[in-house]
């Protein structure tokens, strides 16, 4: 078999090499969602109480405390950066696979305007537009869905024998 770019045709040993990449990358990536779990970020009130804080609620199991500008900017900054990684490093790998150009340009694409929508939306969240956590959550929930698809067409086209 002739390698020809599709996964499926690649050796052994540089498939092992990527689906021990994509393997810890999800390892990664869900942790930080697990996190976010944690955080009691994973709701409405959530998000908004992780960003602006509770310190008016007497009752607050855990006091949170209004992000500063540097806080948000670090946020913003660390996660937009290493999500186009993520996402770039991802894609790749996805137009390797045998899916058609639309699905492909979809799990491709969409990841971006999903980093933008919600760490954007969290930011205009921490300025004071409070309806969009729903925009975050929505497109936070659309980015895990889009990485989780995309994984598990690249494992699977891993370990694809050529054909």
């Amino acid at each position: 078999m002739q390698f020809n770019g599709l996964l499926s045709t690649f050796p052994k040993e540089i498939k092992l090499f990527l689906a021990s990449f994509i393997v810890i990358l999800s390892i990664g990536f869900f942790t930080g969602i697990f996190f976010v779990g944690e955080t009691s970020s994973a709701s409405p009130a959530g998000i908004e109480e992780n960003y602006l804080g509770n310190e008016d609620d007497e009752n607050a199991e855990i006091m949170k405390f209004h992000k500063s500008e540097r806080e948000m900017l670090t946020i913003l900054h660390t996660h937009i950066l290493s999500m186009s990684f993520i996402f770039f490093l991802l894609g790749i790998l996805v137009w390797m696979t045998k899916l058609s150009k639309k699905v492909k340009l979809f799990l491709t694409v969409e990841p971006f305007f999903s980093v933008i929508l919600t760490f954007g939306g969290i930011y205009l969240l921490w300025l004071g537009i409070l309806w969009m956590k729903y925009v975050v959550i929505f497109s936070g929930l659309l980015m895990t869905l889009t990485f989780a698809v995309s994984v598990f067409v690249v494992l699977y086209q891993l370990a694809l024998k050529p054909s």
